[in-house]
């Protein structure tokens, strides 16, 4: 039997983290409940945490300063919960390094179904082992997903691997906004959580990311890869 995949709920509303825990756990998942920063901190150091659901607005440490923690040692799956839907906050959500933003007006199942989204992006299978695809300055390597620029493994999201990933497999192919989003966030979002993610992975394979000579715009469409 598969092992469960274990999902870290950190919420200060525990009427909140338990009807989460509930849903979850009917699906199949291991839950683990923390309802605030220090707590969630200890379970996520003794736990093999798959994903993380994390809510913003917490007493002492917020969700944002936890995100920056985690972020310095793991690129483990964080969905941002938050009664919030402002897109600053969304923006700033993404843009630390979380794979997703649910304001809590979501139901417990539509939740669900965005943590299943997310574990199936950061699980899919690959087209071939050990394949390795080299555009010069910046190679994948497939099989174990690392990703050298100029040589250098660089760390990236799962989120930032599997875009760069789609547009690499597919060279000179324009992806449009809609097509992205229903790929990689099910067709809830919007051009600028697009715009913050591609912004931040050229961050990090762009010489000059004003100047962006990799992930490029076809203006008022969408974005495509130009390779070496």
């Amino acid at each position: 039997m598969d092992e469960k995949r274990t999902i870290l709920v950190v919420d200060d509303d525990r009427s909140i983290a338990e009807l989460l825990r509930d849903f979850l756990e009917h699906d199949g998942f291991r839950v683990v409940l923390a309802h605030d920063a220090a707590q969630a901190w200890t379970e996520f150091q003794s736990n093999r945490v798959d994903a993380v659901i994390l809510d913003i607005m917490m007493p002492g440490e917020n969700g944002f300063d936890f995100c920056r923690r985690v972020r310095k040692d793991s690129q483990v799956p964080i969905l941002f919960l938050s009664a919030r839907g402002a897109d600053v906050d969304k923006i700033r959500g993404l843009t630390l390094g979380g794979d997703d933003y649910i304001v809590k007006s979501a139901s417990p199942g539509e939740i669900v179904a965005r943590v299943k989204a997310v574990l199936r992006r950061t699980s899919q299978p690959l087209t071939g082992r050990g394949k390795m695809l080299d555009y010069g300055r910046l190679q994948l390597d497939l099989y174990t997903r690392e990703v050298f620029v100029d040589g250098m493994s660089i760390s990236l999201t799962p989120k930032e691997y599997e875009l760069l990933r789609l547009f690499a497999e597919h060279p000179r192919q324009v992806f449009t906004y809609e097509q992205l989003l229903s790929k990689f966030w099910e067709g809830i979002g919007d051009k600028h959580t697009i715009r913050v993610h591609l912004s931040r992975l050229r961050e990090k394979i762009e010489i000059d990311p004003e100047k962006p000579q990799l992930l490029t715009n076809v203006w008022g469409v969408g974005y495509r890869f130009e390779g070496a």
